[in-house]
């Protein structure tokens, strides 16, 4: 039957109190809880993108930018899987369709961690391809089924889709910041993938004729991944905000007794934070808005790609900005690990240095261009 957004936000909406609860717990276990796990797939979120005839809901992807952000309110490492999880399954519709059908052959989804890596060695063989290597910040691997493997540079580049069962797992991620991700290393050796579940890597980044009607799964990876990960931060900066909120209204100064819901610096400060959050909040429904009209229309142009990519990097530095500076004028007990705002803190500044929105090479590549140089970096 179909889902609507308002639907599965909805019932993700139901989850968020108790994926807060459980937030300290996951980032001491270094993975997502299981049972959260569990009672996100029973909302159904994760097909939330794959295409009707496989079960899916085929829905846009502003509904997955509202999932994240609801879910980022609560926990930046949950929602961060999440999103992984609903937006990988669209990129399995880059690829032929004898493996969609295969991955989706038993249910309407996957749980599929991918980290494009340049340490894949590629050897043709007869019917396919060995590859060896090893893939770092495999986001999703703790509760994966399936792994795209990615080779993002030379001229061999190509991914490729394994069983989980094929790979070896290196538990290395011990991590300040999104340990509850458990983004843990992908390793394999000489493992044989069949030529039917590979494709050239440009085929995933880049903007491909689809053999599903929606335009939807024609829009190159770059355009794509800032709407999937921008409600993340967007969300974490509102949960952040919401617990200073808090702090505010409760916080007594040790030395001196002042009640900081009096001060007026306290309410110029607050004032800010919200200020940022609801800023942010309307720069990323821009930013789906506008990538979903460029989709429906057909083609990303240039200086559309890179207007985006500057607006991306913009917006997780102004969240990053939001949440420092409401850390540092929330005292020293906020430090302690089960005040909430240090989580945000150590999770957002971890999330903000991921090298698809860097905001130093964001906002070079948009100079470049003004100035009608060509792109000197390739995450476009």
């Amino acid at each position: 039957m179909a889902v609507t957004k308002e639907e599965l936000l909805e019932r993700v909406n139901s989850l968020l109190p108790a994926i807060a609860g459980r937030s300290q717990q996951s980032e001491a276990d270094r993975k997502p809880n299981d049972e959260t796990i569990k009672e996100l797939i029973d909302t159904e979120v994760m097909q939330a993108l794959v295409p009707a005839c496989y079960g899916g809901h085929e829905l846009g992807i502003d509904t997955l930018t509202a999932v994240a952000r609801a879910l980022g309110s609560a926990c930046l490492s949950t929602a961060w899987v999440t999103a992984f999880y609903i937006g990988h399954n669209w990129m399995l519709t880059k690829f032929s369709e004898k493996i969609q059908r295969e991955v989706f052959a038993d249910r309407p989804f996957a749980l599929i961690p991918i980290q494009p890596s340049p340490n894949v060695s590629i050897k043709p063989v007869s019917g396919g391809y060995e590859i060896s290597g090893r893939s770092n910040f495999s986001s999703g691997i703790m509760h994966a089924d399936w792994v795209i493997i990615a080779k993002s540079t030379g001229d061999d580049a190509r991914a490729f889709v394994v069983p989980v069962e094929d790979v070896d797992v290196d538990d290395v991620w011990y991590m300040s910041g999104m340990a509850a991700t458990g983004s843990n290393d992908v390793v394999t050796e000489n493992l044989f993938v069949p030529e039917y579940r590979t494709i050239p890597a440009v085929d995933l980044f880049e903007a491909k004729p689809s053999i599903h009607e929606n335009p939807l799964y024609t829009m190159p990876l770059l355009p794509f991944i800032y709407c999937e990960v921008m409600g993340i931060y967007c969300g974490g900066l509102e949960g952040a905000t919401s617990a200073f909120d808090d702090l505010m209204q409760k916080k007594v100064t040790t030395w001196g007794g002042d009640v900081l819901a009096t001060k007026q610096s306290v309410h110029v400060n607050l004032g800010e934070a919200h200020a940022r959050a609801r800023t942010a909040g309307f720069l990323v429904d821009r930013l789906v808005s506008d990538t979903q009209t460029i989709t429906a229309r057909g083609d990303f142009t240039l200086d559309e790609r890179l207007d985006l990519k500057l607006r991306a990097g913009y917006i997780g530095n102004l969240c990053r900005e939001g949440v420092n500076a409401m850390m540092a004028r929330a005292g020293t007990r906020s430090f302690r690990l089960e005040a909430p705002l240090q989580r945000y803190f150590r999770d957002m500044n971890a999330l903000t240095s991921h090298a698809f929105i860097d905001w130093e090479t964001s906002r070079e590549l948009f100079g470049r261009h003004r100035l009608g140089l060509d792109p000197n970096h390739p995450l476009f």
